[in-house]
């Protein structure tokens, strides 16, 4: 930790959401913030988190050598397990309640956190939903998506096809070239819309649904494209019963004790903001 950045974020402060804010991220699935966080916050929790990235990146190989899911970036997961100051950046209540606002809900608990460094020449992220990896039965999930670095045109953020979050399962391929195909073609045969927020700043945020699909260009750029996300789910969920190893997989990471209809709350999920 340099000398200038003090440990003094623990961001318990509220970002306002509209009530207009609420209803378009519910009609649409996705919504862009502005400075949810601070210049300040964000360049003490940057170096927080990209020193544990980069000391944990896995890849072995350059970015041409890899398969698709390799070359999309250096992922992470449960960064706040590793870090009492990462910790203080995931279990925000100013991010936590935001999620709670625009889900309409009156509690939400971390499912959690990844850390997505997309490096220099990375390649793209094929279309996808998330939620396919989760063993939760709910549509009252969302991620944030919050830049730790300038994020600008030629780099891209994500691409998000509106309304699909109200579609549930569409089908149960991972992320993957044959995903990347079979979704975009979907997307394409029912014209749905499709918006990208451009550039963003360090602190802005986008939130999506679990649902949601979406994308993510690659790197062109000599510089690493650092993001954090934050994954919430509503607070009084039950662990699904998993119908795939994937979801198998998540149950024993992410919610460790648990079994199919148990309450999704382990020690690893805890509330972060209750109204």
């Amino acid at each position: 930790m340099t000398d200038h950045l003090q440990p003094l974020h623990p961001m318990h402060d509220d970002y306002a959401i509209s009530s207009n804010q609420a209803k378009k991220y519910q009609e649409d699935g996705h919504i862009f913030l502005t400075n949810v966080a601070s210049p300040g916050e964000i360049a003490y929790y940057e170096e927080q988190i990209s020193s544990i990235v980069m000391k944990l990146n896995y890849h072995d190989k350059p970015v041409a050598e890899r398969d698709t899911y390799g070359k999309a970036f250096i992922q992470i997961g449960n960064v706040w397990e590793l870090s009492e100051e990462v910790k203080r950046y995931v279990m925000a209540r100013r991010f936590a309640k935001i999620a709670a606002d625009l889900m309409g809900v009156d509690g939400v608990r971390v499912y959690h956190d990844q850390a997505l460094f997309k490096e220099p020449g990375g390649g793209h992220t094929p279309w996808h939903q998330d939620q396919i990896y989760w063993p939760l039965d709910t549509d009252k999930t969302i991620t944030m998506w919050m830049p730790l670095v300038p994020i600008p045109e030629e780099v891209g953020t994500m691409t998000f096809a509106s309304g699909t979050h109200k579609l549930g399962y569409v089908n149960k391929q991972f992320i993957s070239d044959e995903s990347h195909k079979t979704l975009g073609q979907y997307i394409e045969a029912k014209g749905i819309p499709q918006v990208n927020y451009g550039a963003m700043s360090p602190g802005d945020a986008t939130f999506h649904s679990g649902w949601t699909m979406h994308s993510a260009p690659g790197n062109p750029t000599e510089h690493m494209r650092k993001v954090m996300t934050v994954i919430y789910m509503a607070d009084g969920l039950s662990v699904a019963e998993p119908d795939s190893k994937a979801r198998e997989g998540d149950m024993h990471r992410w919610f460790p004790g648990c079994k199919p209809g148990d309450p999704a709350a382990s020690a690893l999920n805890p509330l972060v903001f209750s109204r």
